[in-house]
């Protein structure tokens, strides 16, 4: 009996030591999935973390963009018709050599205005005659000088017949050497389409033009449309 006993202690003992170590084993597996679990939770919040910083970071630079398109836009817009508004005075300084622009200050012209300031002496232009010209314009809504001859320091050549209807009716009669100031209302310059750049539509111009010489145009001219006035 003593050594069943002893027996049964033996193998109780061996029992307990094989229970406890099925459990530390058991523990050690919840430990290692706990730690996966936890580890990939990790990397998908990580993978996630990234996402929406790139998603925040493209709107940031969506946004961004956005504002420099509509900030070029405003700058670029197309200009407000000039309709109903007053000539004003010239503001621009003038270039170097170039004669002051009288500007009649009040209503836009609604008619050819052409006023003699110096009388040439040399040949008489012709309808249609091609023209060298020196000559610099101001925009009757805002006094502003748009274009002009003497930035360049050159004369410009052209056909009368291709230039706006102010010059093409305001300019002959003139003799060579001569300097008239126009006053062009809006539907025999630009009308209500403008320049597209610095000419407002239904905007009227002023003006100040010398003949530097004239000759008849050749009747088999086919030269392009003159980008002067």
């Amino acid at each position: 009996m003593g050594t069943d006993k002893r027996q049964r202690q033996k193998e109780g003992r061996q029992a307990r030591i094989a229970a406890a170590e099925q459990a530390r084993r058991k523990s050690d597996n919840r430990k290692r999935l706990f730690s996966a679990v936890g580890i990939a939770a990790a990397i998908i919040l990580l993978i996630v973390g990234f996402a929406v910083f790139k998603k925040n970071d493209t709107k940031t630079v969506d946004t961004a963009t956005s504002s420099s398109v509509g900030a070029n836009t405003s700058t670029t817009a197309a200009l407000e018709s000039a309709a109903g508004k007053p000539c004003v005075a010239t503001v621009d300084p003038l270039p170097a050599g170039a004669p002051a622009v009288d500007v009649v200050v009040g209503p836009a012209p609604t008619t050819l205005v052409t006023k003699d300031i110096k009388d040439g002496t040399g040949a008489v232009v012709a309808a249609g005659d091609t023209v060298t010209v020196n000559y610099i314009g101001v925009a009757c809504s805002t006094g502003k000088i748009f274009d002009s001859s003497y930035k360049t320091g050159q004369p410009v050549t052209f056909p009368l017949a291709q230039v706006i209807p102010g010059w093409t009716k305001g300019i002959p009669g003139m003799k060579v050497g001569g300097v008239r100031l126009l006053g062009i209302p809006s539907d025999q310059a630009y009308g209500p389409r403008g320049d597209g750049r610095s000419i407002a539509p239904d905007e009227a111009l002023w003006f100040v033009v010398e003949v530097t010489a004239t000759t008849a145009t050749p009747t088999t001219t086919t030269a392009a449309v003159a980008t002067t006035p």
